[in-house]
């Protein structure tokens, strides 16, 4: 089951992205943090929006993606870690087509979740 940040963070990309595909994994349980955090994600998210010239590189999507969840990554919000792949809906078509979709894997493991990296500051 998802928890309320994972749910938060689905209905805002919804609402704003009208998402062809989404997909929002908890990678928390990959990290240094307790049992059932809500802290790592990974959003896979592929929408008609993302078409539009002003989104026609990753970066550009990344930002869109990260501008909607603004509050949930900001520096005092619940989610410290973000991976997004963001995808047009050309791009998506291919991949399903091409079957790449199951080949999305997980997130690398973050360095410093034992505690190695100092900590940002509030």
């Amino acid at each position: 089951g998802s928890g309320p940040v994972a749910e938060t963070i689905t209905n805002k990309l919804t609402a704003a992205f009208c998402p062809l595909h989404l997909e929002v994994r908890n990678e928390s349980h990959m990290h240094n943090v307790p049992e059932n955090s809500e802290t790592h994600f990974k959003v896979i998210i592929a929408s008609a929006e993302f078409d539009t010239p002003k989104c026609k590189t990753p970066l550009a999507r990344h930002r869109a993606v990260n501008a909607v969840l603004a509050e949930e990554v900001a520096s005092d919000g619940p989610v410290h870690a973000l991976s997004i792949v963001a995808k047009t809906s050309a791009q998506w078509e291919k991949m399903v087509q091409e079957g790449k979709v199951d080949g999305i894997g997980p997130s690398p493991n973050c360095r410093g979740g034992d505690g190695s990296l100092p900590k940002k500051n509030k």
